[in-house]
């Protein structure tokens, strides 16, 4: 991108409205509705009802409009994944940081999602979720687990997050909208990605 055309495109970001969309996805009970919440009105609640198939949920954050396409995390709707993660900003994969029995399918499905060609260079932000719990796992653990250093075909980038608290959940937002455009990697022989696994975030 040239200096002028980023000038131009910073000086539109200043006066029109911008839209990104997002795919919010992970096995049920991860924390994507609670995400969402948290994202939309910084609300929380106990009394989550699991999404079954999907919702769609528009929030503006500033001069961004963001689309979160919340897909349902059990088994029998992950075919579908890929479906609503085709031409997205970003994919946001949310994992229960707290859960360790649950992370093989976890990165199982992750990987397999990745591997599809019409997601080839797509942002990829993965959160583990629940970290006000005492048994969640560190960022280095979470990233070993869910094997995130060998992904090298897109920006990737890793938060600890907590939808109760809403820890992180600025931190998450400041990422996405900085990298909402950064999503055309697939046709470049080189992709630069973002190794944010040791941030303390």
């Amino acid at each position: 991108m040239g200096l002028w055309e980023g000038f131009l495109n910073w000086l539109r970001s200043l006066f029109f409205k911008q839209e990104m969309e997002l795919s919010l996805i992970g096995l049920q009970n991860a924390g994507k509705t609670s995400l969402v919440n948290a994202i939309a009105t910084g609300g929380y609640s106990e009394e989550m009802i699991p999404t079954v198939g999907f919702n769609m949920r528009k929030v503006t954050k500033g001069n961004v409009t963001i689309k979160l396409w919340d897909l349902g995390g059990q088994a029998r709707f992950r075919s579908m994944w890929e479906r609503y993660c085709r031409a997205v900003t970003a994919i946001v994969y949310v994992v229960d940081a707290a859960n360790q029995d649950n992370l093989s399918v976890s990165r199982s499905e992750l990987h397999d999602l990745l591997s599809k060609p019409s997601l080839s260079g797509i942002p990829l932000l993965v959160l583990g979720n629940k970290i006000d719990k005492p048994e969640a796992l560190t960022k280095q653990a979470l990233t070993h687990q869910m094997d995130l250093e060998s992904i090298s075909d897109r920006v990737v980038c890793c938060f600890m997050i907590s939808c109760k608290n809403t820890t992180n959940i600025d931190t998450v937002m400041d990422w996405l909208v900085k990298h909402h455009k950064v999503k055309s990697c697939a046709s470049s022989s080189t992709v630069s990605v973002d190794h944010s696994f040791d941030l303390k975030a």
